[in-house]
């Protein structure tokens, strides 16, 4: 099965058969559950980071959860460097500046995320600049 399926109001996704987003820098995402599909208290999704690639520093408005699927990752946190293992989860309070990368040079990461809001914004610690999560993924 290839197709998303809803049934009274529920919806299995399969995102192998939803489009991606090209966000820059070398990441990919997926947008899951969100709006569109009648979600009113979080969103989620996933993103793909090319081998060697990491976005910036940013925060959010609301609390972040991310899970390692697949690769080699780092969270720059605080002043740290956390390295991460497949299914190693993260929990982000709202505000807090941070950035995942992929540390190989040969193989792509893989990320799960939640946002705790439907309205989930992103805002670049280094210019200010605040957008709509939603946005990003071209909805």
């Amino acid at each position: 099965m290839t197709s998303n399926v809803r049934e009274r109001g529920a919806v299995v996704l399969r995102p192998g058969a939803l489009p991606a987003h090209e966000r820059g820098g070398g990441a990919r995402t997926t947008p899951l559950v969100g709006p569109s599909i009648g979600a009113t208290a979080f969103i989620n999704g996933i993103t793909s980071f090319a081998p060697g690639s990491a976005i910036p520093f940013h925060s959010h408005n609301c609390e972040e959860s991310v899970m390692l699927l697949e690769g080699e990752a780092v969270l720059d946190i605080d002043g740290r460097e956390i390295r991460l293992e497949p299914l190693d989860t993260t929990w982000i309070p709202p505000g807090v500046s941070h950035r995942f990368r992929n540390l190989s040079a040969t193989r792509p990461m893989k990320i799960f995320w939640t946002y705790a809001r439907s309205d989930a914004t992103r805002t670049i610690t280094e210019t200010g600049q605040t957008r709509s999560v939603a946005a990003e993924h071209g909805r």
